[in-house]
Parts: structure tokens; sequence; C-alpha cells
């Protein structure tokens, strides 16, 4: 019913820049995806307009479309939560509608260890081939209390969540837990084989958690930097690491108290990076654009290198049009 859908159009208006309603069943108002536009601020390309009795969102600079339901749980997942529930109520929910019925039932965690069945990297011997590597790597000695050894991923993970059809060609992995609360929702596991052609992979066990690494452990009422993997973190004070290229983006948005500045790897050659810089420029974080002459690929080789990544940070972050204007000459080098 239209008038439910109007009713939480005008509720989540406050997070739309320039909302307007041009009239009876359309309103118009800048694109929360891809920020419409970071030259003219006067751009709103963005519009929810009524089909028969429903909402439909529609962008004309990204073509992003989503039903009001699916646009809703993105930009408010409490407003959302509210959203369903009413329309659940009023028998406008479930099958031959654009919303699903509200879930009542409450899941516990699958996996809700503090520790787990694995020895700790710290309670290994020095020569042993995965504190080596850390060691190697200059990884904080600090961390290997909360880091574990596995001699045979694909069983033990399986042990955890069946994943893998096969366990044959079976391999040993540093394993790299995340946690929020307190409880480890998933890991990573890091090859100690050079061969191997898959360096990470990653296992969620519970996929209404966010994929980061380093949540309990940030200050979120300071700078918070989002890196690309979980030992660039550690290197870096306050940081937290995406564990997935698909990390939902709505997530930092919707968290407009807290500063983010990205901290992507050094990688102006490629393209997929590229689209994911000019994607945050767009979404108007603060970023980091690596200095043209600069080789090393992320803050562990740096570190390695001996370069002091917090000051080349501190003095290379930008924002809007400057970062636009430093990404040209990043990545035409």
């Amino acid at each position: 019913m239209s008038f439910i859908d109007e009713k939480y159009i005008l509720l989540v208006s406050s997070r739309l820049e320039k909302f307007s309603k041009k009239k009876p069943g359309l309103f118009n108002f800048r694109c929360n995806y891809c920020g419409d536009s970071g030259k003219n601020k006067s751009k709103a390309r963005g519009y929810l307009y009524q089909i028969k009795n429903d909402y439909n969102y529609k962008c004309h600079n990204c073509g992003v479309s989503r039903s009001f339901t699916n646009f809703l749980k993105d930009i408010d997942s409490i407003l959302y939560d509210q959203y369903i529930l009413e329309r659940y109520k009023n028998g406008l929910s479930g099958k031959k509608t654009n919303t699903e019925e509200p879930k009542f039932d409450i899941k516990k965690p699958v996996f809700v260890k503090k520790n787990l069945d694995l020895p700790k990297i710290k309670e290994l011997d020095d020569e042993h081939p995965a504190k080596k590597y850390l060691m190697n790597r200059k990884i904080p000695e600090k961390y290997f209390s909360n880091l574990y050894f596995c001699e045979k991923f694909k069983e033990w993970t399986n042990k955890q969540k069946n994943v893998f059809k096969s366990i044959q060609y079976d391999e040993s992995r540093i394993i790299i837990p995340l946690v929020k609360d307190g409880e480890i929702f998933g890991y990573q596991g890091r090859s100690l084989s050079k061969s191997s052609k898959v360096k990470y992979i990653t296992i969620i066990l519970d996929d209404n958690k966010p994929k980061l690494y380093g949540w309990d452990d940030v200050d979120w009422n300071k700078s918070v930097y989002i890196v690309e993997g979980p030992f660039d973190s550690m290197f870096l004070e306050n940081s937290i690491a995406m564990v997935g290229a698909d990390m939902d983006y709505m997530f930092f948005k919707n968290k407009p108290e807290v500063e983010f500045v990205f901290v992507y790897d050094n990688e102006k050659r490629n393209k997929e990076m590229i689209n994911r810089v000019e994607k945050t420029i767009d979404m108007k974080f603060p970023i980091v654009i690596w200095p043209k002459d600069l080789k090393y690929k992320d803050i562990n080789d740096m570190i390695l290198a001996g370069i002091n990544v917090k000051k080349i940070i501190k003095e290379n972050t930008f924002m809007g049009l400057e970062a636009k204007a430093k990404l040209i000459g990043w990545k035409r080098v």
C-alpha cells in the first residue's frame, strides 16, 4: 500500500541529500549509491517513483534499480525493520509482494567460541613454518596469541561448516579469526605454500556480521582506517580490515558519526582497484592516494622496506575534487 511507503519515504528523507517531492508519486534526491556527481552538487538523479501500489528506486546516473523495500534496507536497517513489520501487520508482505515477511525467530550464533581448538602461533617453536612466516613479515608478536595454526585446513573447516566437497590436496594455513563482541563469526586461512593457487580463503559462519577484521579493537570515536587485509591492519593504529572485495559500502555510509579513512593497496594498474577508489571518492570518504613514485604494493611490504607508513598516510589523505585530481596523477604512472 503506497501510503505506508510514502510514510517511510518521509521518515528516511532526512538521510537523502536534496530531497524533494516533484509531484504525487515521485520523489527526487541525490543518489546514495554513487554519490551522483562530485563536480556538480546541485545534481540529483535518484528517483523514487510509484508503480501501482508500490514504490521503486532508480538512479539515472549509475543505473542502480531497487524496490523501495531493498532501498530502505540499504539506507536505514532500523527503519527497514519497522517498515516490513508494518507491512506485515497490514497483510502486505510475503508472496506476490515486494516485501519479505519479518523473521521473528532469534537464531543463536553459529560459532560463538572465543578460542579455537587449534595451537596458537605464540605456542609454536620459533622454527615452525607458520611462526617463521609471521616473524619474517615483521607481524607484531602481540598478535601471535590471537592467531592460530591449522595443519589440515579443509578437513578442520568442514567440522565447523560444510564448505569443501573434497578435502583432497589439503594444506596447512595460518588462521586469522574474525571477532565481533568477543565471538568468532568467521576466519581467514593464509596459505604457507608458495605454490598455493589461493593465498587467502575466507570462511564466514554468521552472514549477519560485516566482513571486517579488528571490529572489537578499534575506538569508534577516533578516525578508523579501512585497509585491505588483516596483516596490514596490524601495522596501523585504530584500523580494521575488509576481508572481501564484496564488502557492502553502505555499512560505512550508515555510520555517519564515524570518520572512515580508506587505505587501499597501491595497485594503480589494477582496473578493479581503480573502480573501487573512484567509488569511494564519489561516496565522499577520505581516502589515501599513494605517492606516484611509491613502488610497494601494500602496507606490510612498505614496513619491510623501512618506510614510515603512518607519515605517508597522514600526508596523502584526500577527499572530493582533490582526491580525484590526485587519482588522475596516480593511475597515469
